[in-house]
């Protein structure tokens, strides 16, 4: 599959995608090894994309290709997948942009994600900056975890030498 293979849309999840959306996480290759207890009885359950902003990509013939999920409050990305095949289209730095607009929507500035280990570099090359980490809670999350926080306010138009408006 290739991007060009399939024109991608965004849509806000409903209860009828919750098991898709838990397969999703539960066989991505992301959480193989050590993580993989991480994932093993997780669920993304109706109540919780009714709850949260969840969305999801969607390729032609409206198959999962990932989604995301922002919690309003506090502010962070709580869930973001890329199904294994759509790994490399594009799909995550989609979903990433459409976030940071629902982000915006909801009056938000700055989200925080605090990142799969793996998924960190991904992160800081969409624009968050690594604010910290988080410590290790066993059982439940055996490692420590990077902090980042992604900036979501709108770009602003900056005056130019010539009186008229430029973005940056």
């Amino acid at each position: 599959m290739s991007r060009n293979d399939t024109e991608i849309r965004i849509r806000r999840a409903t209860a009828r995608d919750a098991r898709r959306l838990t397969a999703l996480v539960r066989t991505s290759r992301a959480y193989e090894g050590p993580y993989a207890s991480m994932v093993a009885d997780y669920r993304v359950g109706p109540d919780y994309i009714e709850t949260h902003r969840v969305f999801v990509a969607a390729g032609a013939g409206g198959g999962v290709l990932g989604f995301y999920a922002l919690v309003v409050d506090p502010p962070e990305l709580d869930l973001l997948f890329v199904s294994d095949a759509a790994q490399g289209l594009g799909v995550g730095r989609l979903l990433m942009e459409h976030m940071k607009g629902e982000a915006r929507e909801a009056g938000l500035t700055e989200v925080r994600i605090v990142s799969h280990p793996p998924a960190e570099g991904f992160y800081l090359g969409v624009g968050a900056r690594r604010v910290g980490t988080v410590e290790a809670r066993p059982p439940a999350v055996m490692w420590d975890r990077p902090e980042l926080v992604i900036d979501c306010a709108p770009v602003r138009d900056l005056p130019s030498r010539e009186g008229r408006s430029r973005r940056p």
